[in-house]
């Protein structure tokens, strides 16, 4: 179930490469994408899931809300995920590319 719209999604020139060289990498960014949008929010701390969880709650009840952000691991791999307040864009990078 998708809690918010994503947006555009774009993706940094880390990932852009990851996923051209890397057999599955696509895949593990799609399951992602996925796992964001439906509240998911991967390897973060509970402080920083229950800000998420508040501004989807804000954003339901019509409020002024923030950004969402994820982080996934998949081997070696790690990626973020922020989704922006308005939810026009959601950007895929690697953690040393913000």
């Amino acid at each position: 179930m998708t809690l918010f719209k994503l947006g555009t999604v774009v993706t940094t020139p880390g990932i852009r490469n990851r996923i051209e060289n890397q057999l599955g990498f696509a895949a593990f960014v799609e399951s992602a994408l996925t796992r964001h949008s439906s509240g998911d929010w991967g390897d973060l701390s509970k402080d920083d899931r229950e800000m998420n969880d508040a501004a989807i709650e804000a954003e339901q009840k019509g409020e002024p809300t923030d950004q969402l952000f994820s982080a996934y691991e998949c081997g070696t791999d790690k990626i973020w995920i922020i989704t922006e307040y308005d939810r026009s864009v959601t950007t895929v990078l690697l953690p040393e590319e913000y």
